[in-house]
């Protein structure tokens, strides 16, 4: 393949990069340095670092975004070796990836309606002759629902990790006297990490911003950047506050991506070709 042909077939890619992405972070960036008169400050990152309720709603977003990313790992690495081992493997990935075809919206609000008052789980409990219990509008309707979203974006990663381990090394671990549990200790989980590093940033990081869940199912209980963001917006009508905030995630976002990438991926390809 040619240079030219090289630049024409990439040239919708970057196109689509600079509109939909470099384009809209560069106008949050802009927007943020103006309040909401319209005038220039700085005002607004200094509101911001000095703010005890946006320090707050920050760490509450790391928090919560951290044990949705938790939950959706203690489900998805068990699920992930079981579907390795499995011999209808892509039918079962199909039914894993189904339910992200239907709407964000739409599987909201068939939770509301699971863990509603009169809801699936309330009329069963019911009829075990326990009393309603009020589960919607809980951090653990939120946290359940959240993680049930995000489980298919932390498992193929994992999956495809650990089909790609050589079967040999597990075997030769058995050969070795190792017990199936310290195969996948010492074996199996190391050698799958870049999925798990994957699954991490494909769950963490759409969690930090996460409002629509937060408002319907956690019933504005759990109070994160994504739902100061959208008050901003749509309420106060506080543009440059609200970007500032969106700068912030975005940045966040960057920090996390680089902290969790593969950091000697480039210098180990650079000794080997120094050994060759």
């Amino acid at each position: 393949m040619t240079t030219r042909s090289k630049v024409w077939y990439s040239a919708p890619y970057v196109l689509w990069l600079a509109l939909f992405v470099v384009a809209p972070m560069l106008l949050i960036l802009y927007q943020s340095f103006f309040d909401i008169s319209g005038n220039f400050t700085f005002a607004n990152y200094l509101t911001y670092f000095q703010s005890g309720n946006y320090l707050a709603m920050t760490l509450n977003s790391f928090f919560y975004a951290f044990l949705i990313t938790l939950v959706t790992f203690l489900i998805s690495y068990p699920t992930a070796l079981f579907l390795s081992r499995t011999k209808y493997k892509q039918l079962w990935l199909s039914l894993i990836i189904l339910p992200t075809w239907i709407n964000l919206l739409l599987k909201a609000y068939a939770f509301i309606g699971i863990f509603s008052q009169s809801g699936t789980v309330n009329n069963f409990l019911g009829f075990l002759g326990i009393a309603p219990q009020q589960i919607l509008f809980t951090d653990f309707s939120f946290l359940f629902v959240a993680a049930y979203i995000e489980l298919p974006f932390m498992i193929l990663p994992i999956f495809n990790s650990i089909q790609e381990i050589n079967p040999s090394l597990e075997m030769a671990s058995y050969d070795l006297g190792a017990t199936r549990w310290e195969t996948i200790k010492r074996v199996i989980f190391p050698l799958s990490m870049r999925g798990v590093r994957s699954g991490f940033q494909a769950v963490f990081i759409p969690s930090l911003s996460l409002f629509m869940l937060t408002r319907l199912i956690g019933g504005n209980r759990v109070i994160t950047l994504g739902t100061a963001v959208e008050q901003h917006f749509l309420v106060t009508q506080n543009w440059g506050m609200g970007s500032t905030i969106g700068v912030i995630l975005i940045i966040s976002m960057f920090i996390i991506m680089r902290l969790t990438g593969e950091k000697n991926r480039k210098r180990g390809v650079k000794q080997n070709e120094s050994i060759k």
